[in-house]
């Protein structure tokens, strides 16, 4: 699956630039101005890679950095027009992993981009998606919470991973029944309620419960 980066930075036109440019790579891009509740925002995107600038509106890129690291290892570049030794040196010491200035070379750019995700993630075997403290191991059909995990169907799995890639946002029941079972001309709309309520008995076997919610006429969400 794709690699989502998240670029933080209040220039639209330098964000959309980055956008463009990584998209065209393959990656999954979230952009934002500016993150004011950094645990939950971070939850919710749940990135491979933060794009970061310093100078920004409120909080500067130092701050966000810190906060980030106070919960997540996620790798982290600057990239920003200031270029002064200790405007690298306090990006490394808070918690960043690499310091690109603007204007930025793009091959260079990609590069670090590339080899810092090769670097953070080659020992990981498979695409991890959290959200709320749940971790789903993409690969091994797998969902665990704080020391306690269980093993999904496939089905199963594939309702959890469409709903924890849009949290917060309300998936229908038609968009379910599309995704899991797109190659079947017809389905019972009943083989989703009995699937959903089996991916709920199994999250509470591992102490997670109200975390899926049924929305009356529309579908779930998280």
């Amino acid at each position: 699956m794709k690699k989502k980066i998240l670029i933080i930075e209040d220039d639209i036109i330098i964000r959309k630039e980055l956008q463009v440019l990584l998209n065209n790579q393959g990656y999954e891009i979230e952009g934002r101005d500016m993150l004011k509740d950094v645990r939950e925002e971070m939850q919710a995107i749940s990135p491979q890679l933060v794009l970061l600038d310093i100078s920004l509106p409120e909080k500067n890129g130092y701050d966000i950095c810190t906060e980030i690291r106070s919960f997540s290892k996620v790798p982290i570049i600057f990239v920003t027009s200031k270029n002064t030794m200790m405007d690298e040196l306090n990006s490394i010491m808070l918690g960043g992993d690499d310091f690109i200035t603007k204007p930025y070379n793009i091959p260079i750019l990609l590069a670090r981009v590339n080899a810092l995700l090769r670097r953070a993630y080659q020992d990981q075997g498979e695409e991890i998606i959290e959200y709320q403290g749940i971790k789903l191991f993409v690969e091994r059909n797998l969902v665990s919470y704080q020391d306690k995990e269980i093993e999904l169907s496939k089905t199963e799995f594939r309702i959890l991973l469409l709903l924890m890639k849009n949290p917060k946002k309300i998936v229908s029941r038609m968009e379910l029944i599309e995704d899991l079972w797109q190659n079947r001309t017809y389905i019972d709309d009943n083989s989703l309620s009995v699937n959903m309520t089996r991916v709920r008995e199994k999250l509470g076997r591992i102490d997670v419960r109200d975390f899926i919610h049924t929305k009356h006429k529309q579908g779930y969400c998280i």
